[in-house]
């Protein structure tokens, strides 16, 4: 029994081992690759082992000066702009999502679940079907080659919305009363009390986003 155990978790081992060969040669292929020339890597076989180019390749795709086909598209500027964008998108994801969920779920207001299915509904819409009319909503807005044109349409979010909704419905219904009795108004309610409780669901939706 216990070589037979032994056996087994050898033979795991094996497969983690390869599994991760697997997986890692590819990336060890892609950095060979960037420390050499583009002539030295279309010769046959290509080269296993690091080049001596790989300064000069970083530097030339970081600042877009070295010459080639990708000399007009800086990856350091690509890089910049997408840390932006996902910082901005992130932040105000949330911070609508949660107002947004928030009167979905603490206010009486007219038409209050047709105003939600219709949120939900865009969860139905894949992106490619949104995309041209979003590009043709920023065209009109004047907002092409903008920071404010990449993240503004990206900021509303149906499933954020539905996640803080859900969530807010566990909330006891004696936490609401006692906030009240306080003499606690909405958005001290929000800030006070929903808001550190959110801290699992806001952190989740920034790792996802």
């Amino acid at each position: 029994m216990v070589e037979r155990r032994a056996t087994l978790g050898l033979l795991a081992h094996v497969v983690m081992v390869l599994a991760v060969f697997i997986v890692a040669f590819p990336l060890y292929l892609a950095f060979v690759a960037s420390t050499h020339t583009a002539q030295e890597i279309v010769q046959a076989p290509m080269p296993l082992l690091p080049g001596i180019d790989g300064w000069d390749n970083y530097m030339a795709a970081l600042t877009g000066h070295g010459g080639g086909a990708g000399s007009n598209a800086p990856v350091g500027r690509m890089m910049w702009v997408s840390l932006v964008t996902a910082l901005v998108i992130t932040f105000g994801k949330i911070a609508v999502s949660l107002l947004s969920a928030f009167a979905l779920v603490y206010f009486r207001f007219p038409l209050r679940g047709l105003v939600f299915w219709s949120i939900f509904v865009t969860l139905m819409l894949p992106v490619e079907v949104r995309i041209l009319p979003t590009y043709k909503v920023v065209s009109d807005l004047g907002l092409l080659n903008s920071y404010a044109g990449l993240t503004i349409p990206l900021i509303a979010s149906a499933t954020a919305t539905f996640l803080f909704r859900q969530f807010f419905l566990t909330v006891p219904d004696e936490m609401v009363e006692a906030a009240r009795i306080d003499g606690a108004g909405p958005m001290r309610f929000f800030w006070d009390i929903l808001l550190p409780l959110s801290t699992t669901s806001i952190a989740a939706l920034f790792v996802i986003q």
